[in-house]
């Protein structure tokens, strides 16, 4: 997921790289055993990786590196770019058993329904020596991909620190103030943010509202939130839990003010609208920043700036990377996971795609880091800061399916003027249906 930086230099206590990989490979097969196989003569494999969204590995080179320095392993990439098409058709090739990739990416919003119902799907990487990097993880990104008897089912890639993000010419073509310290002032709480919308909106470029969508905003409300849609007993809790309808409301006020330009994210509208400027701001997490960059292209550099996130600190999303059962190449797909989500891969992404680490190391290294792109915003101290303030989660196993099915309603009002009340029993109606 992310964007660009300059990397401050803190020498590396760990070192994790993969090893490089010699001589016959033994033929995979679907046990949990570390085992690999070559794909042809000379031991040449290559390995399947399949993802969602952008993960920046072939943006920041980390491929091309790991081919050169793994002589005779090449990485095969697909991707899907909406998170829920990808976990549907994941869970389709899960049951079957086929047409599963090496390795395969898994949302921190799913990571609870792998450990607690999939476990038997994915490989166990304590088989394969992962348990001695538990100590280079934040121990709750570590934890979530535990199962209770000790398995580790991925290794964690980045997370999700909050922010505002904003276009610093829309701002001033309105007659706002452009400065991320006295936004962050006048935004402070999310009251404050809706006001300075409904400001916006009154001066506004042609074309250009204040925020993308509802469902965003909701998104990033919630991740404020230590509890959201289960308890620690794992109890759906998301109809009685305040900071959820909370969330709900303050999103509809915006729908019901004018202030979105409704649009569905990750959709083709929406991509597009990056470089109409359709929206003059943008609740993202760390990862969002390499996706504007991608979809804003040349001519949003120095157009965008970063502040701290009203309302204080949170997360939204973050990934794992993952092995399948049903992995041809397990031996050889770990070598690569394990090289990925090292400090030194974490930390260069984070410079070069703006995925901020899980990697305790990789944090340290990035504290400096600008982006120029950015309009030189200090990413490395606004995400570091949102990252060490931003509340542990508990983790729920229908996380995304109840997440997904709320800004589902959310759009309907926003779009559509449905009534609240009846939106908000759509939204419970689709998380009995999902959940069962």
């Amino acid at each position: 997921m992310p964007t660009a930086r300059a990397a401050t230099a803190l020498r590396a206590a760990l070192r994790l790289g993969g090893a490089v990989l010699a001589g016959t490979l033994l033929a995979a097969c679907g046990s949990g055993t570390p085992q690999g196989s070559a794909d042809g003569a000379g031991g040449k494999v290559t390995v399947t990786v399949d993802l969602f969204g952008t993960f920046g590995y072939k943006e920041a080179g980390l491929y091309a590196q790991y081919e050169k320095l793994h002589p005779g392993v090449t990485v095969k990439q697909t991707d899907t770019e909406d998170e829920q098409d990808y976990w549907k058709s994941l869970q389709t090739r899960l049951a079957g058993g086929g047409g599963l990739a090496d390795v395969q990416g898994i949302e921190v919003g799913r990571i609870a329904a792998v450990t607690q119902q999939q476990s038997d799907k994915f490989e166990d990487l304590t088989a394969y020596g992962a348990g001695a990097l538990k100590g280079s993880f934040a121990e709750a990104k570590w934890k979530a991909a535990a199962t209770a008897d000790g398995k580790v089912l991925g290794l964690g890639t980045d997370v999700g620190p909050e922010a505002m993000c904003y276009r610093r010419d829309l701002f001033e073509k309105a007659g706002l103030p452009t400065g991320r310290d006295e936004l962050a002032a006048k935004w402070s709480t999310w009251d404050g943010y809706l006001e300075l919308g409904r400001q916006y909106k009154a001066n506004a470029p042609e074309k250009s509202a204040w925020l993308d969508s509802v469902g965003s905003l909701y998104t990033v409300m919630v991740g404020q939130q230590k509890e959201r849609y289960y308890d620690a007993s794992g109890k759906l809790v998301y109809e009685t839990n305040p900071a959820v309808k909370n969330a709900w409301n303050t999103s509809v006020r915006a729908a019901q003010d004018g202030l979105s330009a409704k649009l569905d994210q990750w959709s083709p509208p929406w991509n597009q609208a990056f470089a109409a400027g359709s929206f003059a701001t943008l609740p993202c997490p760390a990862w969002m920043l390499g996706y504007i960059k991608g979809q804003a292209g040349d001519a949003g550099r120095g157009k965008w700036d970063v502040a701290r996130l009203p309302g204080g600190a949170g997360n939204w999303g973050g990934s794992y990377l993952s092995i399948p059962r049903a992995a041809k190449h397990k031996k050889e797909a770990y070598a690569l996971i394990q090289w990925l989500t090292a400090p030194e891969q974490q930390a260069r992404l984070f410079e070069k795609q703006g995925s901020f680490p899980s990697a305790t190391e990789a944090i340290a290294r990035v504290a400096d880091v600008k982006d120029p792109y950015f309009s030189d915003a200090p990413i490395g101290a606004l995400f570091g800061d949102a990252a060490k303030a931003a509340p542990v989660q508990v983790p729920g196993v229908g996380d995304k399916t109840v997440s997904d099915q709320i800004t589902n309603a959310l759009s309907e009002v926003e779009r559509k003027g449905t009534a609240q009340d009846t939106a908000w029993e759509t939204a419970k109606k689709g998380v009995r249906n999902a959940t069962g």
